[in-house]
């Protein structure tokens, strides 16, 4: 069930307003007739303008497919959200309105209001239950990563009610909650004590108690990411990871991760949910060779909502030669429904690069897509039907090194010219950083194009490294990162600018700098081993199978794990 909470605005009240009309009546006997009938058909032509129209609405073609098993072609509902949207929904259900009233009483016992009159010349704050599904933490796969590499452990906590220990400096009134007003004080305000979901300065407020907690407990926020904290414990060490409410936590020591939980219990109301198993939508699998990603219920549940679920399967997310362009003279088909999909598709980039580079070009064309777009967008889907239980696997490793890999193709982009460049980065085996994107200005030759493409992944390794040694302790050391084209090498260890370079941009000689500083080290890879040319290129069925298990992207049902250790819990409400 999705986090529960208040939101920050007033509520908004829909009110109908009725026009009437005052007919004048002539007294003149000859012309009253006629009159009437003139204004009888202007009230005709009037509803004829404003009437729903009879005419038989057809659903569009590109939702008709043959393949299609389903009785009738159901619409895709990509946010796959079934949340209430007001309390007038929760109240129907008898679950939700168990949490409402956990959560009011949640409020009384932390004392965040008190129930007044309301000052002249102040206005209250509307409140609405508003029901908000989790997001990602974009860190979350290199401490998997990290983890696995060290064959530690990881826990996951739960903090209830996080948002009512931030503490609120400023004076607050706001409405009671719809469904929970208190008899006989209708016209009574709440005045906060403390900070309430939905407000601007709840989140930031909850985050300071929590850092102030974390820093009492010896803990060091990481300047590279503010959601990582380590804390050095003689030889040994403990990292958490914090995405709002919720904290895993690993380390070296299982006793230090413990007496962790049992020091946030006596500062918070805890839940201690045991290993990490499922978070943000993300399946973990902790067994003793390593740790596993996927998202497998998350992609079955899009084709199932997308009425795919027995559609036939393909072995490619798109096909090679397809040139897209925003002037083709197509049928537009429904934008909002085709954004709704890609948005979709976007959020298994979390464990399946092997996507990234179709859904990021589906990603281009979300303001007015074409039937093509749509067709492509169903291609997409069928690889993902047959691909469900695809994922990643982070092994462990003797000594976890950071390496990367950056490509770019030519002039991919038929409206504006410019190319699509993709870099990704593994800690040890496991791949734990991609990215798929339009460069942002036109490269004249597949060499400019790989040489700006190594700026961004040398930006992406300075901020990686940099992150590591700051988990670790450790001192930095030259990141390696691969690239398939000579010449763009070469250009990137020349720091003369010459006549064939002189025109780039200033700051993609970014990467120049990192390697005459030492920071980086740029390697020639054969373009068979390019790892990064899945995420630049639509390949072949044959060429992209290589890539994709060259990559890491395996089929978890085919692989077989052996559960690692115990999973211990601890009574977080005896301590």
């Amino acid at each position: 069930m999705s986090d529960f909470f208040f939101d920050h605005g007033l509520q908004e009240r829909e009110e109908q307003k009725e026009e009437e009309k005052n007919v004048e009546i002539k007294e003149e006997s000859d012309n009253e007739e006629h009159q009437r009938e003139n204004e009888e058909e202007e009230v005709r032509e009037e509803t004829q303008v404003l009437r729903r129209s009879d005419r038989p609405r057809v659903k569009p073609r590109y939702l008709e497919d043959y393949i299609l098993l389903t009785i009738e072609g159901e619409m895709l509902l990509v946010c796959l959200n079934n949340e209430p949207q007001n309390y007038r929904e929760a109240k129907e259900s008898r679950e939700w309105t168990r949490a409402c009233e956990e959560e009011i009483s949640s409020i009384e016992r932390f004392k965040v209001w008190d129930l007044v009159d309301l000052l002249i010349g102040v206005k209250p704050i509307g409140l609405k239950w508003v029901f908000a599904p989790v997001a990602r933490l974009e860190t979350i796969r290199l401490l998997i990563d990290l983890a696995a590499s060290h064959g530690w452990e990881i826990y996951h906590l739960d903090v209830k009610t996080a948002f009512l220990h931030g503490e609120l400096k400023e004076t607050v009134y706001v409405c009671q909650p719809e469904g929970f007003e208190k008899e006989g004080s209708g016209s009574k305000v709440y005045k906060l004590n403390k900070a309430l979901y939905g407000l601007r300065q709840a989140p930031r407020a909850w985050n300071n108690k929590l850092n102030q907690i974390l820093v009492e407990l010896q803990f060091v926020k990481c300047s590279k990411e503010p959601s990582v904290y380590r804390k050095q414990v003689k030889e040994h060490l403990l990292v958490v990871g914090v995405y709002v409410d919720d904290l895993f936590v690993t380390g070296t020591s299982l006793e230090l991760i413990t007496s962790f939980k049992r020091e946030m219990a006596l500062n918070f109301e805890m839940s201690d949910l045991g290993k990490l198993t499922y978070y943000l939508g993300i399946e973990v699998l902790q067994h003793q060779n390593g740790i596993t990603l996927n998202q497998t219920r998350y992609a079955q549940r899009i084709l199932e909502e997308a009425g795919m679920k027995d559609c036939n399967m393909v072995h490619t997310p798109m096909e090679t030669g397809l040139n897209f362009s925003k002037a083709e003279n197509e049928k537009e088909i429904d934008a909002s429904l085709f954004r709704k999909h890609v948005g979709c598709l976007r959020y298994l980039l979390h464990t399946r690069p092997d996507l990234s580079y179709a859904v990021g070009i589906l990603s281009r064309y979300m303001q007015s897509p074409r039937e093509s777009y749509g067709a492509a967008m169903k291609q997409c889907l069928r690889y993902l039907k047959g691909t469900t239980t695809y994922g990643l696997t982070f092994v462990r490793t003797s000594v976890p090194k950071l390496i990367g890999y950056s490509d770019s193709s030519h002039n991919v982009d038929e409206d504006d010219g410019k190319s699509t460049a993709g870099h990704m980065f593994y800690l040890g085996e496991g791949p734990i950083s991609w990215c798929s994107h339009k460069q942002d200005v036109v490269a004249l030759s597949s060499c400019e194009a790989e040489f700006m493409a190594g700026t961004e992944a040398a930006k992406q390794a300075i901020w990686l490294e940099e992150l590591l040694c700051e988990i670790m302790g450790s001192s930095s050391e030259k990141v390696t990162i691969r690239i398939d084209n000579r010449y763009a090498i070469a250009l990137t260890k020349n720091p003369v600018f010459h006549g064939r370079s002189k025109h780039i941009y200033r700051r993609y000689h970014f990467i120049r700098e990192c390697v005459e500083n030492g920071q980086i080290e740029v390697e020639h890879v054969p373009g068979s081993n390019q790892k990064a040319d899945i995420l630049t290129k639509a390949l072949g069925k044959i060429k992209f199978r290589e890539m994709r298990e060259l990559i890491g992207v395996q089929d978890l049902e085919k692989m077989r794990f052996k559960l690692k250790g115990e999973n211990i819990r601890v009574s977080l409400k005896e301590a």
